[in-house]
């Protein structure tokens, strides 16, 4: 008999952002997307309306915090599993997340393959079913949910050059060039496109071509996450 794919409800008010995490769900195997949606209202209503095993919920929606979202979710009877997305790196906003059932958190930006390592484990755990013959099992399939090291970046990419280069594009907002990313980084402006491109690759930048007075246009990109 085959296991129905795990229903993924897409939360989060960026469109860019939204279709680039519809885009990483579909990708792996067993679950599949049935709705995006940029709001919390619209989120309980297509709820009211559709069976949904998986929230991928954006933290900073439109009409109010997603965590809020949860917590009337839970009231009206919702037993929705959450994956929360965000930039928000307070602790204790994850703690209370965890209270309300928030089953993983995964930090902007990020890659598909953290997004799929966190699919996948949720997927383990939630396949585990049954009496726990003891502790030992009861343990496993807790660990399921937890990830023993962070997804790979692309080789030659590290996460400390990544943060400052995200935190330089989304302080500017008039977007960056590669050369004016890495001059203020200390890196070269090949090495700042990497990073960039990888932040579009990822859904949280946009990149326009610059077009000067001569010259070939330059590459300007812009934050489009939070």
């Amino acid at each position: 008999m085959t296991t129905p794919d795990i229903r993924v409800l897409i939360v989060e008010d960026d469109p860019v952002a939204a279709d680039a995490h519809a885009l990483y769900v579909r990708r792996v195997p067993g679950f599949a997307v049935c709705g995006t949606v940029h709001s919390g209202g619209d989120a309980r209503r297509h709820l009211d309306q559709h069976p949904v095993d998986l929230l991928l919920l954006d933290l900073y929606l439109p009409d109010g915090h997603g965590l809020h979202l949860v917590r009337t979710l839970r009231a009206a009877g919702q037993s929705a599993d959450v994956i929360a997305v965000t930039s928000a790196r307070d602790l204790a906003m994850v703690r209370e997340g965890v209270s309300l059932g928030v089953v993983q958190y995964v930090l902007k930006p990020f890659t598909f393959a953290t997004l799929r390592e966190r699919l996948v484990r949720y997927a383990d755990f939630r396949a585990t079913a049954g009496e726990a013959s003891g502790q030992d099992e009861v343990d496993r399939a807790i660990a399921a949910l937890r990830s023993p090291r962070p997804a790979a970046l692309p080789k030659g990419l590290t996460a400390a050059t990544l943060r400052v280069v995200t935190d330089g594009l989304r302080a500017a907002d008039g977007g960056l060039t590669a050369a004016e990313a890495g001059a203020g980084v200390g890196i070269s402006r090949i090495t700042a496109r990497r990073y960039l491109e990888h932040l579009v690759e990822t859904g949280r930048a946009a990149r326009a071509p610059q077009y000067g007075q001569v010259g070939r246009p330059e590459l300007r990109y812009r934050w489009s996450g939070h």
